[in-house]
């Protein structure tokens, strides 16, 4: 979250420097867009790597939960069959 109000404060700046530099029309956001990627992939290396791993961890955790909640699943089916497995009999 902070890295992306970083990048926005970042356009909006650019935006503002290239308008009262005399920019106008489709070309201000155009340019504003190049240049404030550029400077956030400049000068916004740690906010960008700690979203990186925040991001990293997230996807970490949300797979181990899908992990736990198949086991559950299949261990519920496995019982389930082993029910109807001794209720055949």
């Amino acid at each position: 979250m902070i890295y992306t109000l970083l990048r926005l404060a970042l356009f909006g700046a650019a935006l503002g420097v290239l308008y009262l530099a005399g920019l106008r029309g489709w070309l201000l956001p155009v340019v504003a867009v190049v240049v404030a990627l550029t400077l956030s992939y400049l000068t916004l290396t740690r906010p960008r790597d700690a979203a990186t791993r925040w991001m990293a961890e997230r996807a970490e955790r949300r797979a181990a939960e899908r992990a736990a909640r198949v086991d559950v699943d299949a261990a519920h089916e496995d019982a389930r069959l082993d029910e109807e497995l001794r209720s055949d009999r």
